[in-house]
């Protein structure tokens, strides 16, 4: 009998060893892919009960909106910057006071007469301070605004939010937008105004780039001269609201027809006819405040306050000199808005498919990792070998 005993101990102690060794090879096996994935999700615990972290105040998410808005708005500004420097020179020739002002017809005059007195380069006179400004303002803009929504959904894109918080959040984005981006622009405004050299306009000072004229304004007129042109900039928050309200409303109403979701990703197509509709809506409903602004910012005038550009504007040119400029800026800030949502929103789409692939991965890591746990060797008489 003891012999039997000692036979039927041997082959249980080697089916154990047997389970045991497998047990191994699959935890080895599991483990083995845990690491592999957490390196691609940039996970260094292999516990299912890691310690729960605190939601940050701005995570990656919420960054991808300022990328993405940067490089729309520097890549329309490269594109478009001619039309620009055209409008500026249109806004504020004021017909008055300061007679060294080249005089242009038209539109198409306007640029033969640079690109004879200064080449082709003359066209793109600002162009650094304009891509930076554009590129700051648009990137602020899209981000703050974006961070607003998102607070106001609690996080949930498939939440639809009314025209008022739209506005609340297109408004907050302006404002930020404008208090930063401001010095740059008055910057942008003074190199484009920088005409062709005659004995009255060398008597002005001359900016050799961005940094020197932010310099020489900071040194002659202080802090204040950086912010030249900032209160009709304030009523001119009024344009990004009703853009970005005109182009939200617009797709949540194009998503619910086609009785889709609101967060609903739009073709090409669609985003650039929204983008302009609304734009173009925009600018000709805020376009007085764009003449104030410039007139105040131009280092060949000098206007007290927003009153004193009003009133003189007025009685000299009436209500035609609120729209100087008019056809060119239209011109250029359709297609301009045009390429800097579709840019926007293209790099949107491809931080969020990268996501769903990292999302993917990490729900591959949490499977391994229950599996692993279920695989696991129970424990021997109360205690684990």
């Amino acid at each position: 009998m003891s012999k039997v005993a000692t036979a039927a101990t041997a082959v249980a102690v080697m089916d154990a060893s047997n389970v045991k060794s497998k047990v191994s090879v699959q935890n080895t096996s599991n483990n083995n892919r845990l690491l592999g994935l957490a390196a691609a999700t940039g996970s260094s615990s292999t516990s299912s009960t890691s310690t729960s972290r605190p939601r940050p105040i701005v995570r990656w998410r919420d960054m991808e909106h300022l990328v993405a808005g940067i490089s729309g708005g520097v890549l329309s500004t490269l594109v478009l910057h001619p039309l620009d420097l055209v409008k500026i020179r249109f806004q504020v020739n004021e017909g008055t006071g300061v007679t060294a002002r080249p005089n242009y017809n038209s539109f198409i005059h306007a640029v033969r007469s640079i690109v004879c007195s200064q080449g082709f380069t003359g066209l793109y006179q600002g162009v650094s301070a304009n891509c930076l400004g554009a590129g700051m303002a648009w990137g602020i803009y899209f981000f703050v605004y974006n961070y607003a929504k998102t607070q106001m959904q609690a996080g949930d894109q498939k939440v639809s939010l009314g025209a008022s918080s739209h506005i609340l959040a297109a408004s907050q984005a302006g404002v930020l937008s404008l208090l930063v981006v401001n010095p740059v622009f008055v910057a942008k405004t003074r190199l484009c105004l920088q005409y062709e050299q005659t004995s009255e306009i060398h008597k002005k000072t001359y900016y050799r780039g961005l940094s020197d004229a932010l310099v020489k304004i900071f040194k002659q007129e202080g802090f204040k001269g950086f912010y030249k042109g900032f209160i009709p900039g304030v009523f001119g928050v009024s344009h990004g609201v009703i853009q970005f309200v005109t182009y939200e409303e617009m797709k949540s109403l194009y998503n619910k027809y086609h009785e889709r979701p609101i967060h609903y990703r739009l073709s090409s197509l669609e985003y650039i006819t929204f983008a302009a509709i609304s734009k173009m809506i925009a600018a000709a409903a805020t376009y007085p405040y764009q003449v104030v602004r410039s007139r105040l910012q131009d280092q060949h005038a000098s206007y007290v306050s927003c009153r004193d550009v009003i009133e003189k504007t007025w009685r000299h040119e009436g209500v035609y000199g609120f729209y100087k400029g008019l056809v060119p800026n239209l011109v250029r800030v359709t297609p301009a808005c045009c390429i800097t949502f579709l840019v926007y929103e293209t790099m949107m789409s491809k931080f969020a498919d990268r996501r769903e692939q990292q999302e993917q991965l990490e729900a591959e890591l949490e499977a391994a990792l229950q599996l692993q746990e279920q695989n696991a060797i129970p424990p021997v008489n109360g205690k684990t070998e």
